[in-house]
């Protein structure tokens, strides 16, 4: 197994920005897991361990893009209104096999292998009959409505490189050249845990004093989107021989844990007592709101990251910082989340020198740049927030003041939670 660098989230306890956290994640965190074969079918969501090459060109064979009449254009080119007889009819699957003579035509459906010796086609709703035979259209041009052997796909191209996450048109464009598995990474294993003598689980007793804990429930959703094999370990209650061992246990057989609420700079705190007695643990100071320091380390070879308690903190930390950080221990080349251009349809001052995301809904425009409306209120423990919105706007450090009709960044959740 590639293993972490040792203590590789050391970093100074300097105020840091996030595009500095952002490049530290990917300098010191590597890919951790190792190939293995899988089915192409059930191979959606993760990621090329190799580099993949067709073995076959697509398509195989020229072949016939419309219904029509197939013909040789040397032939049309020389007598172009010239009655033609139609000798035999090739579809896809079964192909013309019989012999064709100079000015003869082969009736064609979409997809069928082109007769040798025949390069066009004219659509059928072009033609005129005249008796038993056929009229082609004037005009028609050399390779009309015929698609050519290898015109999408050569044999020994390079068809997806390591590193790309499978959509279902990279499995299809595999299936295309008759692949039945590839090489991918093995998933990343994730443990999750929540700390606080306060939280209890969906459906147990609940007094004024408790809290259900959804956090653990948004960042297990977040993982599998990300794709982790998530295990959720549910509440810890927070005394260290507890926690301790609970900690071993969990990384000694996942790549990463994460916990939420409980790890803080000033924090009398068992998780954090457990964490710098078998580990490594680093608080990092990032100026950003919402969030607080973001407490990353290593419990052997396994990565470390405790997250704000906050639900909103914790799910913007997730998206913004965590994310990132999967994708390398997987080894996913990086696509950035896409971005876009709206107008704000609200006024608001920031203060200098942090990064602050903003919970927004995005509202396109006809012909226009779209808008976006913020929440009312900024707290993060507001979850409806979440909710409403249907991306962030992000105001970078040296923003101050946001005035109605400005242009800011939209992050849409679905490039975030992918």
């Amino acid at each position: 197994m590639t293993r972490l660098v040792d203590d590789c989230f050391a970093l100074s306890s300097e105020m840091i920005s996030a595009a500095t956290a952002l490049r530290q994640i990917g300098r010191a965190v590597r890919r951790v897991t190792e190939p293995e074969i899988c089915p192409l079918g059930a191979a959606g969501g993760r990621i090329l361990a190799v580099d993949v090459m067709s073995p076959r060109q697509v398509p195989p064979a020229d072949n016939a893009a419309v219904d029509g009449y197939a013909f040789a254009y040397a032939d049309y080119k020389a007598a172009p209104e010239l009655p033609r007889a139609v000798v035999g009819r090739s579809a896809a699957g079964q192909p013309y096999a019989g012999e064709i003579t100079p000015d003869s035509l082969v009736k064609i459906l979409t997809g069928a292998v082109m007769p040798e010796g025949f390069d066009s086609v004219a659509m059928i709703e072009d033609i005129r009959s005249q008796d038993d035979k056929i009229i082609l259209p004037i005009g028609l041009k050399s390779g009309a409505n015929c698609r050519k052997a290898g015109e999408d796909i050569k044999q020994g191209q390079l068809l997806l490189e390591k590193g790309t996450y499978l959509r279902p048109q990279e499995i299809g464009y595999l299936a295309s050249v008759g692949m039945v598995s590839v090489s991918v990474y093995r998933q990343i294993r994730v443990a999750l845990f929540s700390t606080g003598d306060e939280l209890v689980n969906p459906g147990d007793p609940a007094f004024d004093s408790s809290i259900y804990d959804s956090n653990r429930f948004i960042l297990s959703a977040l993982l599998r989107s990300f794709g982790c094999k998530v295990t959720d370990l549910g509440i810890l209650n927070d005394k260290l021989d507890i926690v301790r061992p609970a900690l071993l246990d969990a990384a000694r057989d996942h790549d990463l844990v994460i916990t939420s609420g409980g790890v803080s700079m000033g924090d009398e705190d068992h998780v954090k007592a457990a964490v710098q007695e078998i580990g490594q643990l680093h608080f990092w100071r990032i100026a950003i709101k919402p969030g607080r320091p973001l407490a990353l380390g290593q419990i052997d070879n396994t990565a470390f990251v405790g997250l704000p308690g906050n639900p909103i903190a914790a799910l913007v930390c997730c998206l913004k910082f965590i994310r990132p950080l999967i994708l390398r221990l997987a080894g996913r080349t990086e696509d950035a989340p896409l971005s876009y251009q709206a107008r704000a349809a609200f006024t608001m001052g920031k203060k200098p020198d942090r990064t602050k995301w903003l919970r927004v809904r995005y509202s396109p425009k006809d012909n226009a740049v779209g808008t976006v409306e913020k929440f009312p209120t900024d707290g993060s423990g507001i979850l409806s927030s979440a909710v409403w919105a249907n991306g962030l706007v992000e105001l970078g450090d040296a923003v101050t003041q946001i005035n109605e009709g400005d242009l800011v960044t939209f992050l849409p959740f679905s490039e975030l939670m992918r």
